[in-house]
């Protein structure tokens, strides 16, 4: 292969499919927060992937589902832009669900783009054999029009280069359109408020997660240190409770986690500095909502 190529490859699927950790292993670095928790993914995440001969611009999207609040039809109008002046799509489906309606009603949304889509079937490890994915791909190649299908597991590094060799295949011959070393657009700020929501994600219980939002308030860089103050939100006191624990045990055990990976992904030593304040109602409220998207992200650097 002499050309270089490049394009845009939007990740797409139910919630739970597996599309975070699938987009880490594709640009093969850190970009996206992952836990077994549904919607965890909550706005459009973009991760580059650059090669000799190829750059490929991934998007991972929030998991498709059947909207009921504000937040979650954000969720909904991100998945829906992610569809336009694409080159490729990627809908990723779980290897070890049986699909069903829910299935076909996601499916539908790929009726609204002329993209060519591939399909994947994910999680393979968990399975016995490969062959159990064939009533799966039936199922979905049933519902649409895919250009090709490819059962895979993120987690296994031969299937992920297998997959960026196929769709390096399908892009067009065009520019880099970011440096080599470009990986993601977010600011390392909001990153450093997702790897906070995660590690709340890993830590809580199933009442608490959907009811989390992280804001940065202050973030102070030199040479040697970061020191990030972050505010965590929920919506009743008791789940404050839940995320402070018994005597801060909780808190200060999430904002080690959080602390150790952010040295880890950013090079740098880091003060952490976390509160948890009660915002009643605040998935309803657009004005807060627009606080947790890092293009409208509030917060100063000094």
């Amino acid at each position: 292969m002499s050309e270089f190529v490049s394009g845009f490859v939007s990740i797409l699927g139910r919630p739970n499919a597996g599309k975070s950790t699938l987009l880490n292993a594709l640009v093969g670095s850190k970009v996206a927060i992952v836990a077994d928790k549904p919607q965890t993914t909550r706005t459009a995440i973009q991760g580059v992937y650059t090669s000799e001969h190829a750059q490929i611009v991934f998007v991972d999207t929030p998991g498709i589902h059947r909207p009921t609040s504000p937040i979650q039809k954000r969720m909904m109008d991100s998945v829906r832009a992610s569809l336009d002046e694409r080159d490729l799509l990627l809908y990723l489906v779980d290897a070890t669900n049986t699909p069903g309606e829910a299935d076909r009603e996601a499916v539908s949304v790929l009726n609204h783009t002329e993209s060519p889509v591939i399909l994947i079937v994910n999680k393979t490890d968990l399975l016995e054999n490969r062959e159990q994915t064939l009533p799966a791909i039936e199922f979905f190649r049933a519902l649409h029009k895919f250009e090709d299908f490819l059962p895979v597991s993120a987690l296994d590094e031969e299937d992920v280069t297998k997959l960026r060799e196929l769709i390096t295949a399908r892009l067009p011959e065009g520019p880099s359109y970011f440096p080599a070393d470009h990986i993601t657009d977010q600011p390392a700020r909001f990153l450093a408020a997702e790897l906070v929501r995660e590690k709340i994600l890993h830590e809580t219980r199933q009442e608490v997660p959907h009811s989390i939002a992280v804001v940065i308030d202050k973030w102070e860089e030199d040479d040697r240190l970061i020191r990030i103050y972050a505010t965590i939100y929920v919506e009743r006191d008791g789940q404050k409770a839940i995320v402070l624990g018994s005597g801060g045990s909780m808190i200060k055990k999430i904002g080690t986690a959080a602390r150790e990976e952010m040295e880890k992904i950013f090079g740098i030593r880091i003060f952490l500095d976390l509160h948890v304040k009660v915002q009643a109602n605040w998935r309803e409220k657009p004005a807060f909502l627009n606080t947790l998207d890092w293009r409208t992200m509030a917060g100063r650097d000094d």
